[in-house]
């Protein structure tokens, strides 16, 4: 593959030195800027984020802020997502939606106060669409992406590895919570998520400055943990089932589509822009939906593109993400399917660039 040229336009981070310092093998562009996706190989990265504790630089992860009175109003026009009972220290997993119902992002939503938020994004440019309502509605919010830059722990040893750094306190703070810590006397919000399935935290870093600082810390606070730079791992990712906004779906899919109908409360999100569309689709139900899929076969290619899916020769979907699973010896991926064809058990065929496989859709995803 062609190399990509630098230039501004491709922010560095406050992570950028160090990732480079741990021979970073690939990126791709998230939100204009470089996020790693592999160090050692796929499945040497995968290996070691299941058995240890990484360093993750998601900068990318861009934070649309809300600050203002209509803070809480903005952020329910977004999301069919009911926010009502939300406090401070919590964060929600939020789909953001348009009028039509369609996916724009599916951020996680950190609760700073009632009147500040940040969204912290998907790769789309959703700092445009929430000033565009804002300013519409002529709402008395400020919105704008602060200087925030998440540095992600992921692994079975994250907590050991910031209750070093951070204190015991680490420990008590729950799933999708955050609490407030201390680094060089800066404030630090750390939450307990992340994209991996295999338990970690978010921090988020306000002062770029301290960047290098803290990731530093980290290394050497978790030399006999074996921590290690990394990013996040496609295998991983599909076994648990995480999709990848832009990849697995886009604005022309339903959060219902996408399995997330558990994260709308269509009838309690008085205020959400894509209500009424929403609405309608919650009472007659998707005509497709994303489903976990099993490939036979040696290992596959990289998913670059849609590969079909086939039931009898005619077309009933198609896989959005697709990897070798090490650890469950078969080919795992994710894919939209239609209602015709998704229940589990169902025998299809796919057809990569090497050719037509046997597929099958599985329950659940694998972990």
């Amino acid at each position: 593959m062609a190399l990509i040229s630098p230039s501004r336009r491709l922010r560095r981070t406050p992570f950028s030195e160090g990732v480079e310092a741990a021979n970073v093998k690939a990126y791709t562009v998230y939100n204009h800027m470089l996020l790693p996706t592999v160090f050692e190989n796929p499945e040497a990265d995968y290996h070691h984020l299941k058995k240890h504790v990484q360093i993750w630089d998601v900068s990318c992860e861009r934070q649309v802020e809300l600050r203002g009175p209509d803070a809480g109003r903005l952020m329910q026009m977004l999301t069919p997502r009911d926010l009502r009972g939300m406090l401070p220290g919590q964060c929600y997993y939020v789909p953001i939606v348009d009028e039509t119902g369609g996916m724009l992002n599916d951020p996680v939503a950190v609760k700073l106060a009632e009147d500040r938020w940040w969204i912290s994004i998907a790769d789309s440019d959703l700092l445009y669409w929430v000033k565009g309502i804002a300013n519409g509605w002529r709402l008395d919010v400020l919105v704008d992406e602060p200087d925030v830059s998440p540095l992600a722990i992921q692994g079975p040893k994250a907590e050991a590895l910031l209750e070093r750094v951070f204190g015991s306190s680490i420990r008590s703070i729950r799933f999708f919570r955050f609490s407030t810590f201390q680094f060089q006397g800066r404030d630090l919000v750390i939450a307990r998520s992340g994209y991996s399935k295999q338990g970690g935290f978010e921090i988020y870093v306000e002062d770029g400055e301290i960047g290098m600082p803290l990731w530093n810390k980290l290394l050497d606070a978790g030399q006999d943990l074996e921590v290690r730079a990394g990013c996040p791992n496609m295998i991983e990712r599909i076994e648990g089932g995480l999709l990848s906004y832009g990849n697995d779906m886009t604005d022309d899919n339903t959060p219902h589509e996408c399995g997330l109908g558990r994260f709308c409360d269509t009838h309690t999100a008085i205020g959400c822009i894509g209500r009424d569309a929403l609405l309608r689709v919650a009472k007659e139900g998707p005509v497709q939906q994303i489903r976990a899929i099993s490939i036979t076969g040696d290992p596959v290619p990289a998913c670059t593109e849609f590969w079909p899916l086939y039931a009898a020769g005619k077309r009933v979907g198609r896989v959005s993400s697709a990897a070798w699973s090490p650890d469950f010896r078969t080919n795992v991926a994710i894919g939209m399917v239609r209602m015709t064809h998704w229940d589990a058990g169902t025998k299809l065929e796919v057809e990569t660039p090497e050719g037509m496989r046997m597929a099958t859709v599985r329950e659940k995803f694998w972990i």
